[in-house]
């Protein structure tokens, strides 16, 4: 079957002929008709995580998928052939720009009935980073303020809508270009970050999202109140996430010393900070696949390509200037 493939670190995925995915016991076969990109693609091409994921090259790259189920494994029992169906299928068992993929039926939703399917393809990834970041580890709750970072980008766009529906007071940084865009997601106060400095005009806030790191990360500490919490997807990881991770005692060294600064800040100030890597998860992806069709959350898909054009997909993400996401269409 067709698919995009990277060979080498930092450079360009390429078209190629791969053989057709192996079915397991648990797993449903999934015709793809759409497939999101994330920043998570153009850092594994770019060699940034290659000690988080140590993927042996070469793999087929892509995190979001919607598409048919055309078969499903012996033991699969949530999921029949036919079923509409998105995914962002776990770490190492990635592969969605391809014609196909075998998804373990517990990373699996049935898509949201309301949307499409290129809408649907551009969810999983950042709908899971958002309700993981806000619903699990912020807690946010009615009255909280919070402060999505990047509002109009992929995961920033549903990160409002679900913030708003959690009964939030939600503000974010964008361009000026953007404010009424974020303004229409939810957002009740927008930070133009080309021309004022969040930190002096945003304090007391429960809960920051942040997916720029560096000293964006550090001013949102400061702009947290006492027992607030930053929630950080860009980095740097932490002790307790290599540990959750189960990497190796050097490569928890090695983050214990990146995050040492960012950790010692938080503990001054007295809030928290916590690296997130979101995980592959269907139950929350049923739950959230409800809300779309509920109303509280729709998909924001700025760009969509042919499926020859995936190489083009991923390097427009270093390119910005794109609204929510760009999601690659089905071969």
């Amino acid at each position: 079957m067709r698919a995009f493939v990277l060979s080498k670190y930092d450079t360009a995925v390429h078209a190629a002929d791969v053989p057709e995915p192996s079915v397991g016991e648990h797993d449903v076969l999934v015709r793809v008709q759409a497939a999101g990109v994330n920043q998570l693609d153009e850092k594994i091409r770019a060699g940034e995580f290659r000690a988080i994921l140590p993927y042996r090259l070469p793999i087929v790259l892509g995190h979001d998928v919607a598409g048919t189920v055309i078969r499903v494994g012996a033991g699969v029992s949530r999921f029949a052939i036919g079923d509409e169906v998105y995914a962002r299928p776990r770490d190492r068992r990635i592969g969605t720009f391809a014609e196909r993929i075998a998804v373990d039926e517990s990373d699996v939703a049935l898509k949201p009935a309301s949307i499409t399917m290129d809408e649907a393809g551009s969810l999983p990834l950042v709908a899971l980073t958002a309700w993981q970041a806000l619903v699990e580890i912020g807690e946010v709750r009615p009255g909280h303020k919070v402060l999505i970072h990047a509002g109009a980008g992929g995961v920033g766009s549903i990160a409002i809508q679900l913030a708003k529906h959690l009964g939030a007071e939600v503000a974010t940084t964008a361009s000026g270009a953007n404010a009424d865009f974020v303004r229409m997601l939810g957002a009740d106060h927008v930070v133009d970050y080309r021309s004022e400095d969040f930190e002096e005009v945003l304090t007391g806030y429960d809960v920051v999202l942040d997916s720029l790191g560096g000293e964006n990360l550090e001013k949102s500490l400061r702009i947290l109140r006492p027992g607030g919490r930053a929630v950080g997807i860009s980095g740097p990881p932490t002790p307790e996430f290599a540990r959750a991770a189960g990497l190796n005692p050097l490569l928890r060294l090695a983050m214990a010393v990146l995050s040492r600064k960012v950790r010692a800040q938080a503990k001054r100030l007295g809030v928290a900070y916590t690296f997130l890597f979101m995980r592959a998860s269907g139950e929350q992806l049923r739950q959230i696949a409800e809300l779309v069709d509920a109303g509280a959350i729709r998909p924001i898909v700025g760009r969509v390509l042919p499926f020859e054009e995936a190489a083009d997909g991923i390097a427009s993400l270093t390119r910005g200037g794109i609204r929510g996401k760009v999601v690659i269409r089905g071969a």
